[in-house]
């Protein structure tokens, strides 16, 4: 009766954390899908554009955010140690490696135009916006990272609505923003496509000012200001930083790339193909985010319940994340499945479309419990700071089992006659199954540790 009670109170406690991560990756998602339509108000080539720059930003600008989710477990960990002093050094070091690869990013963006032009089918004057559209955004990589690192400190510290506030604060400033950048108001130049880029940008930064602003001026953060002027870099804690960050940083690297890949190799089956692949990426997209905010919430307390120095309540608060993440995976997969043509009609209206569209989507259904567990497990070994694992787990299952499958039964006839999308959609349950597998393995693998070992890991 003890344990369910204690397990109870720790599924309130990660649905507390959880749910404002859910509303701040929906707003942070829906920035983009603002800038696609009222870039596409102005003209196909700049809603295209617009695309284009965004699959190049999004790969890069995620390595960096992933690189910085090393300061949620540490920070989690030193909360619940007690040792709140040694935050604000943590985060002067988060600051200093965002601005190192903020100027990497910067430089990489800049040079977008040796990309774009090379790619087959784009048009001389659709590659010249998407090159002016990452040239605009690029002044906001160092907005946003400084502001992802404040964002860590927050939920690292269990402040999950901050977060929430903010990016719905920017979600609602970047229309008029865009507006006033694409349609050249206020005596601002009209730039189309390429002022979403001006704006996401200014954005960017907004959100950092207001989260800045915020933390200094809360209570609750007084004993974590960062004081004493600029301090030089800290070798040690960077270095610190750097490896527990690059293995999530390369995972997140290499599962979006994947999706972009799958998607050039979608493109030349028609039309249909594409759309329906796209409907049902987007719509199992949005399912994902529910997930992920489970596995933010899992980090923070695994690691809090670390540095306390109590492994059998990190135990309790894995598997409870894992049974709340099973438990709305089967319900997200119920109602994929029962609704799928309904879904499919807010998007398009084509019957073949739709038809595509809600198979697809039925396949989605299929990998929802395996997605969860795979995300969960994800944000589980980040709080135990078992990050390398993340690594080889996700390239191994994305990479060598999940996309060469889907390619075998999309575009050849080696197995079977080629089944065209559904293939790589089938390649997505073999990969998210497979992560999923080797994610609870190494989980159990892990919590099977002496309690002193696993302590001594985590404190590193």
């Amino acid at each position: 009766m003890q344990q369910s009670q204690n397990y109870v109170k720790e599924a309130r406690i990660l649905l507390a954390l959880a749910i404002p991560v859910i509303f701040a990756q929906v707003s942070q998602t829906a920035m983009g899908v603002v800038d696609t339509i009222m870039s596409g108000s102005v003209s196909a080539t700049d809603m295209a554009a617009v695309a284009v720059g965004t699959s190049i930003w999004l790969p890069v600008i995620l390595f960096g955010h992933g690189l910085l989710l090393a300061l949620t477990p540490v920070i989690a960990q030193l909360n619940g140690s007690g040792r709140r002093d040694r935050i604000a050094h943590q985060i002067r070091q988060g600051f200093w490696l965002a601005l190192g690869v903020a100027l990497v990013i910067m430089v990489l963006l800049y040079n977008s135009h040796l990309v774009i032009e090379h790619m087959h089918s784009v048009e001389p004057a659709l590659a010249e916006k998407a090159v002016a559209f990452l040239r605009c955004l690029l002044w906001g990589t160092p907005g946003y990272l400084f502001f992802q690192v404040l964002r860590c400190q927050c939920e690292g510290l269990s402040r999950t609505k901050p977060g929430m506030v903010i990016g719905f604060i920017g979600l609602m400033s970047n229309i008029p923003i865009n507006y006033v950048f694409i349609h050249g108001k206020l005596g601002m130049p009209a730039l189309g496509g390429v002022g979403c880029g001006v704006a996401t940008a200014s954005v960017y930064w907004i959100m950092f000012l207001i989260l800045r602003v915020y933390m200094r001026r809360t209570s609750s953060f007084r004993d974590l200001r960062l004081t004493g002027g600029l301090q030089k870099p800290d070798p040690v804690a960077l270095k610190r930083l750097f490896t527990l960050g690059l293995p999530v940083a390369l995972s997140l690297f290499f599962e979006v790339t994947l999706f972009a890949l799958v998607a050039l190799l979608v493109a030349p089956l028609g039309i249909i193909a594409v759309a329906g692949h796209q409907i049902a990426l987007n719509f199992s997209s949005l399912m994902f985010v529910l997930q992920l905010s489970i596995g933010v919430a899992a980090t923070i307390r695994i690691g809090f319940r670390l540095g306390e120095g109590d492994v059998e309540q990190a135990r309790v608060s894995a598997r409870t994340s894992l049974m709340i993440g099973v438990t709305l995976a089967c319900c997200t997969a119920l109602f994929t499945s029962l609704l799928r043509e309904r879904i499919a009609l807010l998007y398009n209206d084509t019957p073949a479309v739709v038809a595509m569209a809600s198979h697809l989507m039925l396949l989605a259904a299929l990998y929802q419990i395996s997605d969860s567990i795979q995300v969960i497990g994800n944000g589980v070994l980040r709080g135990y700071k078992d990050t390398r694992s993340i690594f080889f787990i996700t390239f191994t299952a994305y990479w060598l089992l999940g996309l060469p499958c889907g390619y075998v039964l999309a575009l050849t006839d080696w197995l079977r006659p080629a089944m065209g999308p559904s293939g790589f959609w089938i390649g997505f349950i073999v990969g998210l199954t497979s992560a999923a597998v080797l994610m609870m393995c190494r989980m159990r693998w892990l919590q099977r540790q002496p309690p002193a070992r696993i302590l001594r890991r985590a404190a590193r």
